[in-house]
């Protein structure tokens, strides 16, 4: 399909992927029908993750910043992605940073957001005290540092990214490149993934990389023949060169879908100033002169709302994680935040508040028949309901709506 296409049936997908038909059934503490009692129900969070990386939660000298910041991402988000890069988490052996990395997820967890740790296995971020050591040293505290963090942060953090891009790591002369070279990639993803999971076995395991290719493809599919815990395929697609195509991000979403595994969008990254060189591979440098312009934030938006809406109606993709939330210390200095460095948020931000909590929301008021029940359609996600009795005695409770779960939900008042 074409660009125009995608985007005038994509609200037809929406519907028919993210919301299903689903009765309520109200009772009371005896187990009776509530008869013609009304109910109200209001979205509260959708069972999709929309996200961002968090890694300015609990990092912003400014208290104002730092307080903008946070109400902002908790108005509008319900999945973070929180730093554990084995440089900056351990950055001399064996003095971790579990505490601080604690209070982040806890602060995620007090608003409602779902957090993942990224990265455990990197190749491009070794802790500088590394050098000179053995890699079967190394190797041995990798897997230490794997099961110990998984372990550590069990029932606080669901979702890891075990290992980022390993289909590139073999041209990394360090101990974690030169591993995966003479492994192979997926006898090395395999293992990571195992000690993974056999720190949290109830954990949500990502493979996550950019390099969206054939070696790609090969190696989902050799970790699934071989049965590695391998649950969800996570796809980064940073855009500071130039926009995808949709055709092509529709294409990214029906070549992964074919594995059977949820699709995540890790790292999408769509600036609202200047463009990268198409020449420009220098990712690493942090720029302190890219600023965010009007025009730019323009056309972030006009993608951006294209780009959101496209990957909202595949069925196969279950989160979408932008980066950066804020251009305030973001990746390269780059302008590519949902909001700017002073906090005060761009017009792609606004459309996605409006998006994901006023139009794509279920907001309903329904009457219980003779039997207790009443039917309705719901977006999947957590909700408040409201019944009022015939006493006249307003009661509250909360069910949850799931693609994969029971189509009758039975609530207890009274």
């Amino acid at each position: 399909m074409s660009n125009e296409e995608l985007i005038k049936s994509a609200e037809e997908r929406i519907r028919s992927h993210r919301i299903a038909t689903v009765t309520l059934r109200l009772v009371d503490h005896a187990g009776q029908p509530l008869k013609g009692v009304t109910i109200d129900a209001h979205l509260l969070r959708h069972e999709f993750k929309l996200g961002a990386n968090a890694f300015r939660v609990n990092a912003i000298a400014d208290p104002t910043l730092q307080e903008s910041y946070n109400a902002r991402f908790a108005a509008l988000l319900n999945y973070a992605t929180l730093p554990f890069y084995w440089g900056s988490y351990e950055p001399q052996p064996d003095q971790t940073s579990e505490v601080r990395l604690a209070a982040m997820a806890k602060w995620c967890q007090q608003h409602g957001i779902i957090t993942k740790g990224h990265p455990l296995v990197w190749h491009e971020v070794i802790p500088t005290w590394a050098a000179g050591r053995e890699d079967a040293e190394l190797l041995v505290r990798l897997q230490a540092r794997v099961k110990a963090v998984v372990s550590y942060f069990k029932g606080q953090i669901q979702f890891w990214d075990v290992v980022n891009e390993a289909t590139v790591s073999h041209r990394f002369g360090n101990a974690v490149g030169r591993w995966i070279a003479r492994e192979g990639a997926a006898a090395a993803v395999s293992q990571a993934l195992t000690w993974a999971s056999a720190a949290d076995s109830d954990a949500i395991l990502l493979y996550n990389d950019f390099n969206i290719s054939p070696e790609f493809e090969h190696l989902v599919k050799t970790l699934l023949d071989n049965q590695a815990p391998l649950r969800t395929i996570g796809i980064q697609s940073h855009m500071h060169k130039g926009v995808w195509s949709l055709e092509k991000v529709w294409q990214v979403c029906e070549t992964y879908a074919r594995f059977g595994l949820p699709l995540h969008f890790t790292e999408a990254t769509v600036l609202s100033g200047q463009a990268k060189a198409v020449d420009d591979d220098d990712w690493f440098t942090t720029r302190t002169d890219w600023p965010t312009t009007s025009d730019g934030e323009a056309q972030q938006l006009a993608y951006g709302q294209q780009f959101y809406t496209l990957l909202f109606s595949h069925p196969a993709v279950e989160a979408i994680t932008w980066w950066d939330f804020s251009d305030n210390g973001s990746w390269q200095g780059a302008p590519a935040g949902l909001i700017r460095t002073d906090m005060t948020p761009k017009p792609l931000y606004d459309w996605l508040l409006d998006a994901f909590h006023r139009r794509w929301t279920t907001d309903t008021r329904l009457v219980t028949d003779t039997a207790g029940h009443a039917s309705g359609r719901f977006f999947f996600g957590t909700y408040s309901a409201r019944c009022q009795l015939a006493s006249g005695e307003v009661l509250s409770s909360h069910f949850s709506v799931s693609r994969h779960g029971a189509r009758e939900v039975s609530l207890v008042f009274g």
